[in-house]
């Protein structure tokens, strides 16, 4: 989402390292590219001003314009302010007696229905015992959608169809959630395509009714600053508790997740990175604004890992690559486990320095690439797998007409793994430039 914005403001900075003094020139030219990378990326003007003023008056301090690296203190006071707009991040408020009940908002075809199911199996992960209200009778679609995505997720629905009035099915839902001992009711009320009284009178009756902990405002990012109207009116009528921003992974200019908690002083609670039910992660203002910057984010790389890696699987792999006994059932864990990560070029935005490189990669390319080194190793049998040497060339020719590719692949695959056992054996005997390579040894 906010690509084009990191791009430019990251050739602002370049610009502004290759000076070895600045002036107050320098750092007013600097701040216009700036004011222009934010207003082009639709943050409200109102909330680029105040930015603007604030970084101004700091970086022209003499801290700042005798210091031995300016540019980098400029850097430094942007993302400062940055994080400062973005506002502290917030968990939710689970506080008080169970159940706990969220109330999510929001225009139609913002997400809210699909978040609610997101919500549900994240707090379920966290031990929590969810319940699923559908309460959006306006549109029978959603019921449905609710119904299907709490069998998936093996999460209790609690569903009257599109009859009885919302307040009225929220009431037996509470009644329902206590006698089944749940610690969360998520509510997923009705949306329109536009704000109109009905609905808010609705959503004030079920508020007042449920009483709930949360009131989050569910905001498609790819509307912009129609998103921060939404959120304003919103928060004007019901009284908002925080925000869950959707479709962030989109092509969206990513203005209205900087100008949201500043013109509305509501936080921005979770964001929608992936149409996955697993794709909904917490807002940390901190980590947003390195991102934006370009600084990556090592952080959410770790949590990333750590949720798809298994601790005692990371320690015996640990040893067989310190003996050397990497093999190709091995990598296939290892690959698959990556890719549930997520996209390579998102994983590679996240590591400091690597934001370019990351931009130019080819992510059908790589995907093909990925599904097709994980369809020959599929195709390999235990004893291939453990051991590449015995690949004769019919067993090639078996290999690659199992996994729907050629024996030039199934080659280049085994040539590569090679070339990547070497570089780790050198990794191990601390000659110089394995790193490097090690990440291009399967030809990414």
């Amino acid at each position: 989402m906010f690509d084009n914005l990191s791009d430019k403001l990251q050739d602002v900075f370049d610009n502004l390292g290759k000076k070895g003094r600045l002036t107050e020139a320098d750092v007013d030219k600097a701040l216009r590219q700036v004011r222009l990378a934010l207003l082009e990326a639709d943050v409200n003007y109102k909330v680029v001003k105040n930015f603007i003023a604030r970084v101004k008056e700091r970086a022209v301090g003499a801290d700042v314009m005798h210091s031995l690296s300016p540019a980098q203190q400029v850097i430094k006071i942007v993302h400062e302010e940055l994080v400062a707009t973005l506002g502290e991040a917030e968990p939710l408020n689970l506080s008080g007696n169970p159940p706990h009940v969220i109330m999510l908002v929001g225009l139609q075809g913002s997400g809210k229905t699909t978040t609610a199911a997101k919500l549900a199996k994240r707090l379920r992960k966290q031990g929590q015992r969810p319940l699923l209200v559908a309460a959006d009778t306006y549109r029978p679609a959603a019921v449905k959608q609710l119904e299907i995505l709490g069998e998936q997720l093996e999460i209790p629905i609690h569903s009257e169809g599109v009859d009885p009035p919302p307040p009225e099915i929220v009431n037996r839902a509470l009644r329902r959630a206590r006698q089944e001992a749940r610690t969360i009711v998520i509510i997923d009320t009705a949306g329109r395509l536009t704000i109109d009284e009905q609905m808010m009178d609705e959503l004030v009756k079920i508020k007042t009714l449920s009483k709930p902990n949360e009131v989050l405002l569910v905001a498609d990012a790819m509307t912009g600053q129609e998103a921060v109207r939404v959120a304003t009116d919103f928060h004007k009528q019901v009284g908002l508790t925080g925000l869950i921003l959707t479709k962030v992974d989109g092509d969206a200019r990513g203005g209205a997740a900087i100008s949201m908690r500043a013109v509305t002083g509501v936080p921005i609670k979770f964001i929608g990175v992936s149409e996955k039910l697993d794709g909904l992660e917490p807002f940390y203002p901190d980590r947003m604004a390195s991102r934006i910057l370009g600084m990556g984010d090592v952080l959410t790389m770790i949590e990333k890992a750590e949720e798809v890696m298994d601790k005692e699987d990371a320690v015996r792999m640990e040893k067989k690559l310190r003996k050397g006994e990497f093999d190709l059932d091995d990598f296939l864990k290892q690959m698959r486990q990556v890719r549930k990560m997520g996209p390579l070029s998102s994983l590679l935005g996240m590591i400091p320095g690597m934001g370019k490189m990351a931009k130019e990669i080819d992510h059908e390319a790589t995907d093909k690439q990925l599904r097709h080194i994980e369809a020959i190793i599929s195709s390999m049998t235990f004893a291939e797998r453990h051991n590449p040497r015995i690949i004769n060339a019919s067993r090639k020719r078996r290999i690659a007409k199992g996994s729907g590719t050629s024996v030039q692949e199934v080659n280049e695959l085994l040539s590569q793994f090679r070339q990547m056992q070497r570089l780790m054996k050198q990794l191990q005997s601390g000659k110089r430039g394995g790193l490097g390579g090690l990440f291009g040894g399967m030809g990414f």
